[in-house]
Parts: C-alpha cells; structure tokens; sequence
C-alpha cells in the first residue's frame, strides 16, 4: 500500500469531488463534525466555481491518494486564525471500505511531519468529538495526547455530545519519530 500526500490541482477536482462528495449521504458525513451541518458542494460548484478556492494548490489541504487513486484529505487550520499560533490538524477518509486499513495511520502521521517542516509552531492539534471513536482512537494510536474533553458542547441526532481535543508537541514528536525508527 503506497500513500502520499499531494496538492489538488485543477485536473484532479473532478475526480476529488466524485470521491468526496458525489453520496450526499456517505458514512464519513456522520463522523466528519456532523453538527455543523455543512452542505456538500455541487459538482459544477466545485469543479468550476467558487468551493474548489481553499482545496486548490494549497500548503494546508491535500489528497490522500492509496495506490494511485484519491481516497481522502488532510487539512490544517489556525484555530486563532489571526494570529496563527494555534494549529489543528484534520483527516478524512471518504469511503467507508477504506476505513481500519491503516490508511489514516499512515497520512496523519506523514501530515503531522510535513506541517511540523512547513509551520515554526511548538504544537500540533487535533480535535474530534466523542462520537468519532476511530479518530481518538487513531490520534492515541500515533502518539497524540489527550488534552482536553469539553462535556456537551456538540449536538447532533437529539443528543449532547464531547469536543475532545488531541496534540502534541513538536520535541515529543520528533522523540516519537526517532522511536519508530528503531
């Protein structure tokens, strides 16, 4: 299983946007902050217009590509979006046969290194919510830390639910790196 990380260029919007957002209603929309009740963007909206801009060419959105076909997306985004010392990351697997195949394992962490090489920041962040068990899972699992767990401040299907917030630090990091090459 090959995985890499690329920026999305014009050619590749098409098929992105039939991976990510043809099934309005695909599993990872159930996971992937559904409390925030985002619409998906119309193909011609994104392959043409205006919802394309922020996936373009950009340092803090790529593909995931497995095997030579797309199959998910990394992102990172300043939380205090001023000032830009407070970096979170996210990660997105789109088709639910790609989830538990360590797929994710293997982006998250090479997205972790890279934004670590293209931000001079001492953290890295990742939130979830407690209702995505596969990404705390996945965030214990290569090393981040739990730091907080704000109880019922998400609401989704008539039910509260937990912000829950990973990270770590870029010398624990580095410490993990050098660990996982021995």
């Amino acid at each position: 299983m090959k995985i890499s990380l690329k920026k999305i260029n014009k050619n590749d919007l098409e098929d992105f946007w039939n991976v990510a957002y043809k099934d309005k209603n695909a599993a990872w929309t159930k996971f992937n902050g559904p409390y925030f009740k985002d619409k998906l963007p119309a193909k011609e909206d994104f392959v043409n217009g205006e919802a394309s801009k922020k996936h373009l060419n950009n340092n803090m959105y790529k593909a995931i590509w497995c095997d030579g076909e797309i199959v998910g997306s990394v992102s990172a985004y300043y939380e205090d979006k001023n000032l830009k010392r407070w970096l979170d990351v996210g990660i997105c697997i789109y088709d639910k046969s790609n989830w538990h195949k360590g797929i994710g394992k293997i982006a998250l962490k090479k997205w972790i290194d890279e934004i670590f090489v293209l931000v001079d920041l001492p953290h890295v962040g990742l939130t979830t919510w407690s209702g995505n068990q596969s990404m705390m899972h996945l965030a214990t699992k290569i090393g981040l830390n739990k730091e907080a767990e704000i109880p019922k401040v998400r609401y989704w299907e008539d039910k509260y639910w937990n912000s829950v917030k990973y990270g770590i630090l870029r010398n624990d990091w580095n410490n993990l790196k050098g660990e996982r090459r021995i």
